[in-house]
């Protein structure tokens, strides 16, 4: 990204704050992981989407007349030794486009400076442990100067409703970015997928952190600081913990292997998941499964277009998902009735329990709301079929050019009665990363196959 991006998406915030508005953002705390350890840092992704600054202990301010203020980790040469380069307020407003820039260390000295006569205060709610404590510090001491002149600001407000629309729609560096992890990410599955194969072929024992291994090689091998979750790599029944994390489970022949792993490049997520035989064979019951899964797939992707709602492309895959429940045995028409009864009253619930999608971007579940805020008034209610709850409906988001979400339907059989043995343990997901278009949407994670031919001809080369 260049930083010009950044002052950008600075002044089109500061135009949303009022004229007399602040905005205060924090980076990311470090957090211990043992002893003198730290866990591997990771920015906020509401200061870097701002900023393009990835150090610890930053904040950000900025003013509805489009001033902004870094204040960041002093240089130390000494400490710059032990924990690497730091940029320093001197360089930072060349460097990143900001008005001005102070050490860390005078936060508190210069926050009621700048409060001072501002009419509200902006700052991301529920996101930052103390942050509300701090600003009442920060306003108690201005408020102490009111005889001196000072004026208090009288409201606050969150900042995420302003930001997260912001980043609800992904401008053209950004879907560059997230089309790029998702090209590293798909090649990672391929790997995963050709080593189980080639792995149970040359009769080498197989385990879960095998395949887990091969996707953070890939994943680094190609730039990516980070996964951008902790990856699911499934086998056998383990596939049917929606959760599950890799661990040391043998990955037996036969079995089906479900991986959910996608990386993060330069502040941006990529979410994809495979479900492949271990020995590059898939069974007579798997494939079944399989290509009903992959049918409701491009039922959703069919339904994913600028125009169309958020819970389109989940109801398009709810159908065909309940419709091959009851061709294939698993939900017996005489105790569940039609396809309306099954949508009804949810009795698909038992195997597809998870939503279709959500939205992509800097975080892996990104922030931007789910419903049309123009619509928010228009309110209906229901009760729930399956716990009796009363749900309050409001119309879904209206899908626009340049929203980013995943389409992801699976089942999950685990052994019950009346459920067919050949289905049993057996679970299956597909999803990849949609950029909505105007008449439909770019699936930027087919890079790695999905078909069931395709995922076995892969595997046998």
């Amino acid at each position: 990204m260049t930083y010009s991006i950044h002052q950008q998406r600075r002044a089109q915030l500061a135009r949303q704050l009022g004229a007399q508005g602040i905005a205060i953002v924090p980076t990311a705390l470090e957090h211990p992981r043992n002893r003198d350890s730290d866990y591997l840092y990771r920015h906020d992704s509401y200061f870097y989407y701002l900023s393009g600054f990835t150090e610890p202990q930053a904040w950000l301010v900025i003013t509805g007349d489009g001033k902004t203020t870094l204040f960041c980790q002093p240089k130390d040469l000494e400490r710059e030794i032990w924990d690497g380069y730091r940029l320093g307020p001197a360089d930072a407003p060349q460097r990143l486009g900001v008005d001005a820039a102070f050490s860390v260390t005078e936060l508190d000295a210069q926050l009621p400076r700048l409060l001072d006569g501002r009419d509200v205060v902006w700052y991301p709610f529920g996101t930052h442990k103390g942050l509300e404590t701090r600003i009442d510090g920060w306003l108690t001491g201005l408020r102490a100067r009111v005889r001196f002149g000072a004026l208090v600001p009288g409201q606050q407000s969150d900042l995420c409703s302003l930001l997260d629309e912001m980043r609800l729609v992904k401008d053209a560096t950004e879907l560059a970015t997230m089309r790029r992890a998702a090209q590293i990410s798909a090649g990672a599955h391929i790997r995963a997928m050709q080593l189980s194969a080639r792995m149970l072929r040359e009769g080498k024992d197989v385990r879960e952190y095998h395949l887990d291994a091969e996707l953070l090689h890939e994943f680094r091998r190609h730039g990516s600081q980070y996964p951008a979750y902790g990856s699911i790599v499934a086998a056998g029944a383990n596939a049917c913990v929606l959760h599950y994390r890799a661990d040391t489970a043998p990955i037996r022949d036969g079995e089906l292997v479900l991986i959910d792993a996608g990386c993060e490049l330069d502040g941006y997520a990529s979410d994809i998941t495979r479900t492949f035989p271990a020995n590059g064979r898939f069974t007579g019951p798997q494939r079944a499964l399989y290509e009903l899964v992959l049918a409701s797939q491009e039922a959703a992707v069919a339904a994913t277009r600028g125009g169309a709602r958020f819970t389109d492309p989940h109801e398009a895959s709810v159908q065909v998902l309940a419709q091959g429940m009851l061709d294939l045995g698993l939900l017996d028409a005489n105790k569940v009735g039609t396809l309306e009864d099954v949508i009804d009253k949810r009795a698909y619930f038992q195997f597809y329990m998870h939503r279709t999608g959500h939205w992509l971007g800097m975080d892996v579940h990104d922030c931007g709301a789910y419903l049309e805020p123009g619509e928010l008034g228009q309110v209906s209610s229901r009760k729930d079929a399956l716990t009796g709850e009363t749900i309050v409906n409001r119309p879904a988001r209206i899908l626009r050019p340049g929203m980013v979400l995943t389409i992801e339907p699976g089942i999950y059989v685990r052994p019950a009665e009346g459920v067919p043995e050949q289905f049993h343990n057996i679970g299956i997901r597909i999803e990849d990363d949609a950029v909505v278009t105007a008449d439909g949407c770019e699936l930027i994670s087919r890079g790695v196959p999905v078909g069931a031919s395709e995922i076995e001809a892969l595997m046998r080369d």
